[in-house]
């Protein structure tokens, strides 16, 4: 007999501007002590150096994850220009170097290269997995990682400013598994001075955005009180992409028994993902077929 989950049966998202220094799975516990929930998880790693959003679920809302993975994000990045890092960050050994510096003109024109749909390969020290290991368990342990380039796509990357001739600041606006060290390092090698990414800010994710994100400071101190539930934001707000469609109770109790249910108004076309909704509560999760939607996830609320 499997045991038992400890904790709060507590659903909703939390935005956590996440500070320095502190792993995103570090942030998850955290989030998941403070609230007493029985389950967390996030939609998008951030490195440990890197702050801004870091969307954390709690509960039904860990169903919802995907949509906010897969939706678009936005980061403000500054590339230390001169130096290549075997990290593409600034906490590696440094593995390169050059005198040459960029002028404003040339990285812009440098930049159409790196959006769209282009092939990315991850850093080294990455999270991908090879061979069902990590790719920075790999790098540290002295190994020959080789990555192999991946699709992503890139809706904008703009130079913001200047401050000085080594550094250079940028935003970029990506899809899913974008590595900003990457894009870094891959712009130093084409403007032939090398580079890697000193700081690092997500600014948005999908709907959540890092101006209305709570500080660790403040989950800390209304941890375990009651009015930490205030901070929490509708596990709805993960299903913000797909068309959402209202059905009746009777709907509502079909759809949670994994049957399909009856919706009656709809922007969505047959074959679309959508979610169904009762009284402004989700219901579901499925494919939209002919009036009815086909549940792929059920939410118990």
């Amino acid at each position: 007999m499997a045991r038992k989950r400890k904790g709060r049966d507590i659903s909703g998202w939390l935005v956590v501007d996440k500070p320095v220094g502190i792993t995103s799975n570090a942030v998850v516990n955290k989030v998941r002590w403070a609230f007493g929930a029985k389950k967390a998880g996030h939609a998008g790693t951030l490195d440990p150096d890197a702050t801004g959003v870091l969307a954390v679920a709690l509960g039904e809302a860990t169903k919802t994850v995907p949509y906010i993975t897969d939706a678009l994000k936005a980061y403000e990045f500054s590339i230390r220009l001169g130096q290549a890092t075997n990290t593409d960050d600034a906490e590696g050994e440094i593995t390169a170097e050059s005198d040459t510096r960029p002028t404003d003109a040339e990285i812009r024109a440098a930049l159409p290269g790196f959006t769209g749909n282009i092939m990315q390969i991850p850093p080294r020290f990455s999270a991908v997995k090879i061979d069902g290991q990590r790719a920075y368990k790999l790098a540290r342990a002295g190994e020959d990682v080789a990555i192999e380039a991946r699709p992503l796509w890139v809706e904008e990357l703009t130079l913001l400013t200047r401050p000085d001739a080594d550094h250079a600041v940028l935003r970029m606006v990506c899809g899913k598994g974008g590595y900003v060290r990457a894009i870094a390092r891959d712009l130093g090698e084409q403007l032939g001075c090398f580079g890697h990414v000193c700081q690092l800010r997500r600014i948005w994710s999908g709907p959540f955005d890092a101006e209305e994100g709570v500080t660790m400071d403040k989950i800390e101190k209304l941890a375990k009180t009651p009015e930490i539930d205030a901070l929490l934001r509708p596990l709805e707000e993960g299903l913000t992409y797909l068309p959402e469609l209202h059905c009746t109770a009777e709907g509502a109790a079909r759809l949670r028994n994994g049957n399909p249910g009856m919706v009656l108004t709809s922007t969505a076309e047959y074959g679309d993902e959508a979610w169904a909704s009762l009284d402004g509560r989700a219901v579901a999760v499925g494919i939209y077929k002919a009036g009815e939607l086909h549940p792929s996830r059920v939410f118990n609320t």
